[in-house]
């Protein structure tokens, strides 16, 4: 719809309405300076014009969408089911608010209590909540959630094999609350240097299985070291791994968390995403994030409640674990539908095709010369690719000659993984795609 400015009678009338006689009167306050700026604004342009521009800014993502892509490192290229979409649009779901009055909000409710329910079944977990904005900050807020039920510990361990970008959320979250974060010293530490920080001061561990290399941990050792020193295990997990391997709770964690983005919620250009949180129903009055219930009214019949509100930001906000802490629960609700859609078995035939197909292209990539897939260790969709040349150089050449958008370069995050590839592989790239990928990478090293 195109922009109808007010008229000066519509001016006037709100000048009135406000007791001021002018413009100038309403922003005297404004110091003279700056008060009417000069604006370094391009011409003005038709509402064509700006459609045409807008159209080809669109036209080019597009054209790098359309091909073959292996880049994962925390956002996954999964097929969403059509019926995701269609009850998204539904206008019920569509244009919903936070659902304060549950009177009014029952299918609201359901659907968060649902979506609540399947995450505790993929985790192992006891008790989750509505979503946090991505998985970065669903693992800063466990982190707040560990030194809520460990008071006087002031300690955070975390492995270096855990996200970097998660790494950084973290220390930015909890700057100026006094925190020891250590455990990432070391870029190249395993899990049993890592273990080795842990002491009667730390609040927490976190993990993360399958890691930001792909590569599968011995949580029960974790869980065990952790436990050892009465600290929390928290685990950072990809959903679609839960499909097909045992979950966290079954180790011994206390909190599972990680990105729902794969959950039918697609790539987006970056967002908006969510990040799941869920732990045992012991430490429910230290997390953070909307809860929702089930109950029954006053004539027996069941309802859905938001619970445990005390917590929340819109009551006794200054006691509240977290005042930033609820996700868009549009996001959480395609994950519901997701789950739902492809049930436990749907669940684990995705899984099982994003893990052969990955070790289908690191049989195939390992096969060329130059290229060698590092193997210590099980690995799920992901897997690190020692290259002949400069990763940039190689991303460069696979999107312009074959566009195709290739893995992701570790050397950015880890100094001692310079020229090294992280791909992804998941149920939406076929074999042709693999075979293609393969050709092109030994042509590049050529």
């Amino acid at each position: 719809m195109p922009y109808i400015p007010h008229s000066e009678a519509d001016r006037q009338a709100m000048l009135e309405a406000i007791g001021a006689r002018s413009i100038e009167e309403l922003f005297k306050d404004v110091p003279e300076g700056v008060r009417f700026p000069a604006l370094k604004l391009p011409p003005a342009a038709s509402e064509m014009e700006i459609r045409w521009e807008l159209e080809a800014l669109a036209g080019a993502n597009f054209t790098v969408a359309d091909g073959p892509c292996f880049l994962g490192a925390g956002a996954y290229h999964h097929f969403v089911p059509a019926v995701v979409d269609a009850v998204l649009r539904r206008g019920e779901f569509y244009t919903a608010y936070t659902p304060y009055q549950p009177e009014v909000s029952q299918g609201t409710l359901q659907a968060i209590w649902e979506y609540q329910s399947m995450i505790c079944e993929l985790t192992g977990m006891e008790v989750s909540n509505a979503s946090h904005y991505d998985g970065a900050t669903a693992t800063a807020e466990a982190v707040i959630t560990a030194i809520n039920v460990q008071r006087k510990r002031r300690k955070v361990v975390i492995s270096p094999r855990v996200h970097p970008e998660y790494r950084a959320v973290v220390r930015t979250y909890t700057q100026g609350m006094g925190l020891e974060i250590t455990g990432d010293e070391r870029l190249d530490a395993d899990l049993p240097q890592v273990l080795a920080h842990l002491d009667g001061e730390t609040a927490c561990l976190i993990v993360q299985s399958p890691n930001f290399f792909g590569q599968i941990e011995e949580l029960s050792a974790a869980a065990e070291a952790a436990h050892a020193q009465k600290a929390l295990l928290v685990v950072v997990s990809d959903p679609i791994a839960l499909g097909l391997l045992k979950p966290p709770g079954a180790f011994g964690a206390d909190i599972v968390v990680g990105e729902g983005q794969g959950l039918g919620v697609g790539l987006n250009y970056g967002g908006p995403y969510l990040g799941f949180f869920a732990t045992r129903m012991e430490h429910v009055r230290k997390m953070a994030g909307r809860l929702v219930g089930q109950t029954v009214d006053v004539e027996g019949k069941r309802g859905f409640v938001l619970t445990l509100s005390a917590r929340e930001q819109h009551i006794r906000r200054d006691k509240a674990t977290s005042n930033i802490c609820t996700n868009q629960g549009l996001v959480a609700l395609a994950a519901a539908v997701y789950m739902a859609a492809l049930g436990r078995c749907g669940m684990r035939q995705v899984a099982g095709l994003c893990y052969h197909r990955a070790h289908y292209a690191a049989d195939q990539i390992d096969g060329l010369d130059g290229y060698a897939v590092l193997r210590d260790r099980p690995f799920f969709t992901e897997f690190v690719v020692r290259c002949p040349r400069p990763v940039a150089e190689i991303n460069e050449e696979l999107l312009d000659g074959w566009g195709i958008i290739g893995g992701y370069d570790l050397g950015r995050d880890y100094p001692h993984l310079r020229d090294h590839m992280l791909l992804c592989v998941t149920e939406m790239n076929p074999r042709e795609e693999i075979d293609m990928l393969v050709e092109a990478l030994e042509e590049v090293s050529a």
